[in-house]
């Protein structure tokens, strides 16, 4: 229905939107219920509802990033990704609807990563978010509320997105989500099948040059990360740089950063194995020609960096 879409700015904000608009009118006794390797969009609302004084429960991830569904009995709002935005991991998103079902708890579901390449199971969320520029789109967010969900919005000043988000709405955007949702539910499983042996053959490149693989299945098609000992993310970073390959060492949303990613410490890595991670990822335009050129420059690197 046009009465459950919100667009937003980005999907930082369809993110907070869910989160600081729902959890801010949960009950008294219950609780805003995430996973410690979430996006820090999800993160960085539940901080600020904490700092509210509302009840937040950060939950546990395994050694491949796979959210444990153990959710706790005062659980009111749980949010859970579609998909590990850095190592890729598919999340038990049918389980935790189950269990949040069985307490009442509304659902929010990240669906910032991995559109592209997997159907994200909307009918099962309360609540469901999406990235513009993540699914090509360019700049926009967008969030799908049920019309039963009641949100306090995070800005005031009109009555635009049915009362939900004031002040006129970027048509543009809006647009070209549009149209990108439909280009992605139309080629998914072309892209998916395309993507798939490439990106195995990226992680094999990947343990050929000394790294070892995070993450695990089941995860996006397209995903191969790992982390190197005695080596540094950013050098990695640099040497491909400079040979024209895009890669990450964790979110890129994080880039310019020289923390290590919180999503590999909380899977178990130590500070020193996520300060050496590598996160590369197959496009839509990528070819196994250019997956043997990235093997040959890092082929290339000392051990010893």
């Amino acid at each position: 229905m046009a009465a459950e879409v919100v667009f937003c700015s980005s999907g930082t904000e369809a993110v907070n939107l869910a989160l600081l608009g729902a959890g801010r009118r949960l009950p008294r006794g219950r609780s805003l219920v995430t996973w410690a390797a979430e996006h820090q969009a999800v993160l960085g609302a539940a901080r600020q509802l904490h700092l509210e004084g509302h009840t937040v429960r950060l939950l546990r991830v395994d050694g491949r990033g796979f959210a444990l569904p153990e959710l706790p009995a005062d659980a009111g709002l749980v949010s859970v990704g579609l998909a590990n935005n850095e190592v890729g991991t598919l999340q038990p998103v049918a389980e935790v609807v189950r269990q949040a079902r069985e307490l009442g708890a509304l659902v929010h579901l990240d669906c910032c990563q991995g559109p592209r390449w997997v159907a994200p199971p909307i009918a099962l969320a309360d609540l469901a978010s999406f990235s513009g520029h993540k699914l090509g789109a360019g700049p926009g967010g967008l969030l799908l509320a049920r019309t039963e969900v009641r949100l306090q919005p995070l800005a005031y000043g009109g009555p635009q997105e049915w009362g939900r988000r004031a002040g006129h709405e970027d048509v543009p955007a809006a647009a070209a989500i549009a149209a990108a949702l439909e280009t992605c539910a139309c080629e998914r499983e072309s892209r998916a099948n395309a993507a798939r042996p490439l990106a195995q053959r990226l992680r094999q490149v990947l343990v050929e040059v000394g790294g070892r693989p995070t993450g695990g299945e089941p995860r996006l098609p397209n995903y191969g990360t790992a982390t190197f000992p005695r080596i540094r993310g950013e050098d990695l970073l640099l040497a491909l740089d400079l040979a024209g390959v895009a890669a990450s060492s964790g979110s890129a949303c994080a880039s310019g950063s020289l923390d290590p990613s919180h999503v590999l410490l909380a899977m178990g890595l130590s500070m020193e194995e996520a300060l050496g991670s590598l996160r590369l990822t197959v496009g839509y335009d990528t070819t196994a020609e250019g997956i043997e050129r990235m093997f040959h420059v890092l082929q290339s690197l000392p051990r010893h960096v």
